[in-house]
């Protein structure tokens, strides 16, 4: 495996059941809450738990992928992945289900850390944006088959049934990247200076928070979106169908954005007008005549950020410095995923309104501007500071 854009649609095929698994319990979650007897905190609580191990494992997932080398380290974590999935499908409760949750959860977020480092090693210096889109395109491609999918094979079958089919997508995963995969190429220089300075800390912060509610407010949308469409009287199957709708434009879009963002040069903009445009349309959401086009407009819209936001910190960082820098951007990433989707319930809990967690997805996704802004505006500051003269 020569290319690496072999290397990439590796990656791609493996980061999908990240996706797929994640969106496992939005899909099926109505069918939880009535046979499990959940409230919709809970549910949102079993969402985000997925996400949580991100919080005390991105700082250590560089070390990880050091020790036993990122490929093996990506193995693992997949075949954790496979037991976690399975041990949430026959669970008996919300204990039960939460553990199977933290554990496919460790695996997955060990899983998208050390593909990210990954993807940037191949990528140094070439297409950055449009590699990062196309690897993030993964996520959503991974969200679009599971929301359309898995609710029609619940209803089929069981829950429980849709839970084992995600574990599965990840033992795929697993044997790709035992087989046909080999680490990327090492680019830091050997005794490199890999600790962070209190500037490379403030930037790894503003772009893991700005990914983080960019992303936590599309999983919102993704997880609490088919119940809002149930109650307007759609079944869960064409719920699930319409809100995919906007995953599925994402496949084109994002990696487009990726492209145009590297071809014209202007990230800021990109992400200013996805995010702020996406926003808008998610608010108007719950009061549109026709969900699907408004859905399809999102997902349209939502394609320019993705490469640009993620490309920050490895345009910013020196390359030994990244590994330590992408853990701490994905603990403040994971922070924020796992706090919204718990936030989201609660509020759909307390307004007893189905439109509530969409609407303030809306606002998390306006937040991604301010918290590049602050990432620009630490990128300046450190920039002008005039060099300190030693006597």
């Amino acid at each position: 495996m020569d290319s690496r854009w072999v290397a990439l649609i590796l990656i791609f095929i493996t980061r999908t059941s990240m996706g797929f698994q994640f969106q496992s319990i939005g899909s099926v979650g109505p069918l939880l809450v009535a046979e499990l007897g959940l409230t919709y905190a809970q549910l949102g609580t079993l969402i985000g738990l997925y996400l949580l191990p991100g919080v005390a494992l991105a700082l250590v997932g560089g070390v990880i992928g050091q020790r036993l080398g990122d490929r093996r380290a990506v193995v693992v974590s997949l075949a954790v992945m496979v037991v976690g999935g399975l041990l949430t499908a026959w669970s008996e409760g919300f204990v039960g289900a939460a553990a199977g949750r933290l554990l496919s959860g460790a695996g997955a977020v060990l899983m998208n850390i050390l593909l990210v480092k990954i993807t940037a090693d191949w990528f140094s210096g070439r297409e950055m944006a449009t590699a990062m889109a196309v690897m993030l395109t993964a996520w959503p491609v991974g969200l679009g088959l599971a929301t359309a999918t898995l609710g029609v094979l619940a209803t089929a079958t069981s829950w429980r049934m849709s839970l084992v089919v995600a574990a599965a997508t990840a033992a795929l995963g697993l044997v790709i990247m035992a087989t046909l995969f080999r680490d990327a190429p090492v680019r830091a220089a050997p005794g490199a200076r890999t600790a962070l300075g209190a500037r490379d800390v403030g930037l790894a912060v503003t772009s893991g928070v700005a990914w983080g509610v960019f992303n936590a407010s599309l999983v919102a949308v993704i997880a609490f979106g088919p119940a809002m469409l149930v109650a307007r009287g759609v079944s869960l199957g064409q719920a699930g169908f319409e809100i995919s709708l906007a995953i599925w434009v994402t496949i084109v879009s994002v990696p487009l954005g990726g492209v145009l963002s590297d071809r014209v040069r202007r990230p800021d903009l990109f992400i200013l007008v996805g995010a702020a445009g996406g926003g808008a349309l998610l608010f108007a959401l719950p009061t549109m005549p026709g969900a699907a086009l408004g859905l399809l407009l999102v997902g349209a819209l939502i394609g320019g950020p993705p490469g640009p936001l993620t490309s920050l910190l490895p345009r910013a960082l020196a390359p030994e410095r990244l590994a330590t820098g992408l853990g701490v951007s994905y603990t403040a990433y994971y922070l924020v995923m796992a706090a919204v989707q718990p936030l989201a319930g609660w509020l759909r809990d307390v307004t007893a309104d189905p439109a509530t967690p969409v609407r303030f997805a809306a606002g998390a996704m306006v937040a991604t501007i301010v918290a590049v802004a602050a990432f620009r505006l630490i990128e300046r500051r450190a920039i002008v500071q005039p060099p300190i003269t030693r006597p």
